[in-house]
């Protein structure tokens, strides 16, 4: 994993994975293009990265100055390699790994990571199952983090899938902007204008 941007521009980590694993890190074209588009808002920003996998959309942030980043990944294995890669990059004073479950009730989060709000909020779901079955994991984690109220005022959820999953925002979100990478989308959310007025 290398960090393209910021402070730490340039530093490689190692993954935690194996050649076998069925999780699908960020690709360095998508990441790049994603901030690009968040450069104005990453700088002092509080972020949660759900499935957080390698981390390496949050400790990108962290790299570009984000405030503090809150992790949650369910595979122990990989909560070990974040902590571990934290730490090699000096970044653990602005993070919180958290084990769980971004499909579950998420009301845990605040209590656990010290932050009630977030202002940039990612999710990078898998694609497929171990017998490769097509996942549909983004509306039900966006309905999650809705239950959880932890989109702060005028933030952002931003989430990665794949381009044949049906994805429309529930009661509450608008998606105001989408990028399509080969197999993947990049799509945006945010609260209804209306709801902010």
């Amino acid at each position: 994993m290398r960090i393209i941007g910021g402070k730490l521009r340039g530093r490689s980590l190692p993954t935690g994975l194996r050649s076998t694993e069925t999780l699908r890190p960020i690709s360095g074209r998508i990441k790049q293009s994603l901030f690009d588009i968040l450069k104005v808002r990453v700088g002092g920003a509080r972020l949660l990265d759900l499935y957080a996998g390698t981390g390496a959309v949050g400790i990108e942030a962290l790299s570009r100055g984000a405030e503090r980043v809150s992790f949650v990944e369910l595979d122990r294995r990989l909560v070990e390699s974040l902590k571990g890669n934290l730490e090699l990059a000096g970044l653990a004073g602005r993070a919180a790994v958290l084990p769980g479950n971004a499909l579950s009730d998420l009301s845990w989060i605040p209590f656990r990571s010290g932050l009630a709000l977030y202002d940039l909020i990612f999710t990078g779901p898998p694609y497929k199952d171990a017998q490769k079955k097509p996942l549909a994991y983004t509306v039900p984690t966006l309905r999650r983090i809705l239950e959880a109220r932890l989109l702060a005022p005028e933030g952002w959820i931003v989430c990665q899938h794949h381009a044949k999953e049906p994805v429309e925002p529930p009661e509450g979100l608008e998606m105001f902007r989408r990028e399509k990478y080969g197999d993947s989308f990049l799509s945006f959310f945010r609260a209804p204008r209306q709801l902010l007025a």
